[in-house]
């Protein structure tokens, strides 16, 4: 038992879950996975379902992870509707492989103890009052906060520790052979030998010469290409926690009386390191064994050498029964009345009888209790209180902005002035040529209700995040038009020349490989293009397009080389010449080696993606809402 609580409050399995448990739990609240009002399930996995409310709950937590990590970028991205509804997909996808893998688990007889829950529940940071201190209370409370019970939460982290056991099984069980192992290192090894030639369209379409009848045909029959999309004047005031926290002066003694109240919030607990070597059993001959062990070590023996040999804990046998530094309220609490009774390094206990059996403790280290120094913590105290000032004022704030755009709903001018801000105004522009905060897809849904464009209304309040607002109105609008011809020439001019630089370098980009190809350089050398020096690349070398056409293009034979076209990022047409192809030095691969650990994990990855098309095969899913209703 000792074991199994140490491997897992320690493994990487568990810490992974907790921080998806925590980001969940914390910033979205699991309510939603436990507790669903919704009748419709969007999915039926088997017996089982997947509601709108649990998807919805689910896309929330991933969204606002997602927000978190790329910021404006998935902001952007969102705007597009393909990418939303793809996003939305992958989200319900994950959904499908999670209840497959309980199933599969449950099937299995997968289990997990009570004491494992129990500790991975006091492992989250999420319930610490300060640093690897659990504080019950507080884990009470915010449970209610989420109206969830401690058996509810607790059934949810079992699902989760219970998924993870059959994925670490899956991935556990993939291993890699040595003669594969060989062949794989010599292919991610090998190296081409490539040179390049570059064709830039921009320097063909700066030569086309163009006539105004081309002009004018190309207007006519791309009507399309010059149309002006409907333009809109926008007003706005927006309302941010950071803005408002900003303006708040915290000075030192704020900070100072702060640290004072709330030093238990900055002070660390004394911890220790002990060893110990742990008999199974709770009777009088387990009692008796442990004994014996003990009257060794009083003759001499060696405390590590008897963990190896006598521990029934085997995972810290193998380190001479040395266990992790622990706080008080972490261990069994005869264990740990034990090990903190201990006064001197190197000192060792009585028998000591716990619920997982008999130890003998031996003390290592001791790590004082202590107290981070205020000039430590004092930037990060002023920060919080900013926060907690901006906390409080926004939600006053809120209240003023929504009140007054509600009561003046054709202007933003009262609103503004509730709030101490000002309104901001854009001038003609297109909804897809918005950027920043006007961008968000919240936004953009607002500014294309009917009303707004009709009457010129203010939008209802647009949460953004936690503590960012926003309110929308239309001053005027544009329709959507077709650009005069004058107004269109110079877009119709650059088109034109792009179209026939584009043409032409094609053309002329082939024509020189089938030249090359026969051996032919003549018409090269007449244009004075001049490949560049060869250059050895791998498949992770920078120049991705090049890579790609150089590791698909068939090995050279003789002295000819092989020869294709790619296109770079930029646009330029990029002429490849595979010179030869360069196999690494044999050499004996060790399978401890990282190569053959990360050839494993993906052999690992495929196995646990394999075992999911496998369930799906065989499970029964089905989608009753259309396609089209499952993403909205």
């Amino acid at each position: 038992m000792m074991e199994r609580l140490r491997e897992g409050a320690n493994s990487l399995t568990v810490k992974i879950i907790l921080s998806l448990i925590i980001f969940s739990f914390v910033f979205a609240g699991v309510g939603g996975y436990l507790t669903d009002g919704s009748k419709s399930p969007i999915v039926k996995i088997g017996d089982q379902n997947i509601s709108h409310n649990q998807f919805e709950q689910a896309y929330k937590n991933e969204h606002a992870q997602m927000q978190t990590q790329a910021g404006d970028v998935f902001t952007t991205l969102l705007s597009d509707p393909d990418y939303l509804a793809q996003f939305r997909s992958d989200v319900l996808n994950r959904m499908v492989n999670k209840v497959l893998l309980d199933q599969q688990a449950d099937a299995l007889g997968l289990r997990v103890s009570d004491e494992q829950i129990k500790q991975t529940i006091r492992s989250m940071p999420a319930f610490h009052a300060t640093v690897n201190n659990f504080d019950n209370d507080f884990y009470l409370a915010t449970l209610k906060h989420n109206h969830l019970t401690p058996d509810q939460f607790a059934k949810y982290v079992r699902q989760d520790l219970v998924r993870e056991q059959l994925i670490h099984g899956l991935q556990n069980s993939a291993f890699v052979l040595k003669n594969e192992l060989t062949s794989l290192y010599k292919l991610e090894r090998q190296t081409r030998s490539v040179r390049t030639l570059s064709l830039s369209p921009d320097d063909f379409a700066a030569k086309a010469h163009i006539t105004a009848e081309q002009e004018q045909d190309y207007y006519q029959q791309n009507p399309a290409k010059f149309i002006r999309p409907k333009q809109f004047k926008i007003s706005y005031v927006e309302l941010s926690g950071d803005s408002i926290a900003n303006l708040m002066n915290v000075t030192e003694r704020d900070a100072k009386e702060y640290y004072d109240a709330n030093l238990a919030l900055y002070s660390t607990l004394e911890k220790r390191k002990v060893s110990h070597i742990m008999i199974q059993g709770d009777d009088n001959t387990a009692k008796i064994k442990a004994e014996v062990v003990l009257a060794e070590l009083n003759a001499g023996a060696d405390f590590a050498e008897l963990a190896r040999m006598r521990s029934y804990d085997t995972f810290s046998a193998k380190q001479g029964g040395q266990l992790d530094w622990f706080e008080t309220g972490v261990m069994d609490f005869a264990f740990e009345e034990a090990a903190f009774s201990l006064v001197k390094k190197g000192d060792i206990s009585g028998v000591v009888k716990s619920s997982f059996g008999y130890h003998i403790i031996k003390l290592n280290d001791i790590k004082a209790s202590g107290t981070e120094p205020f000039e430590t913590v004092r930037d990060q105290i002023i920060v919080q209180l900013k926060q907690q000032y901006a906390a409080d004022k926004f939600f006053a704030l809120s209240n003023d902005l929504t009140e007054k755009a509600f009561e003046m709903p054709d202007n933003l001018d009262e609103a503004a002035s509730a709030i101490n801000s000002t309104v901001q105004q854009t001038d003609f522009i297109s909804l897809s040529d918005l950027n920043g905060t006007l961008a968000h897809p919240k936004v953009q849904k607002a500014l294309q209700l009917s009303e707004k464009h009709d009457d010129g209304l203010n939008s209802d309040i647009i949460e953004l995040s936690p503590e960012h607002i926003i309110v929308v109105r239309i001053d005027d609008t544009q329709p959507e038009l077709v650009l005069s011809f004058d107004d269109a020439q110079p877009q119709v001019i650059s088109l034109l020349k792009r179209q026939i630089g584009e043409k032409e370098v094609h053309a002329l980009a082939k024509n020189l490989v089938d030249e090359l190809r026969v051996g032919n350089n003549t018409n090269l050398n007449a244009l004075g293009y001049v490949f560049s020096d060869a250059t050895d690349v791998g498949r992770m070398s920078s120049d991705r397009e090049v890579v790609e056409l150089a590791f698909t293009l068939p090995a050279p034979t003789g002295d000819t080389s092989e020869y294709g076209i790619t296109r770079s990022l930029n646009g330029n047409l990029i002429i490849v010449a595979l010179d030869s192809v360069k196999e690494p030095k044999a050499t004996d691969i060790s399978l401890a080696s990282q190569i053959a650990n990360r050839i494993s994990h993906a052999f690992a990855s495929s196995e646990l993606m394999a075992t999911i098309n496998q369930l799906k095969q065989n499970t029964k899913i089905t989608y009753p809402l259309k396609t089209t209703e499952q993403y909205l």
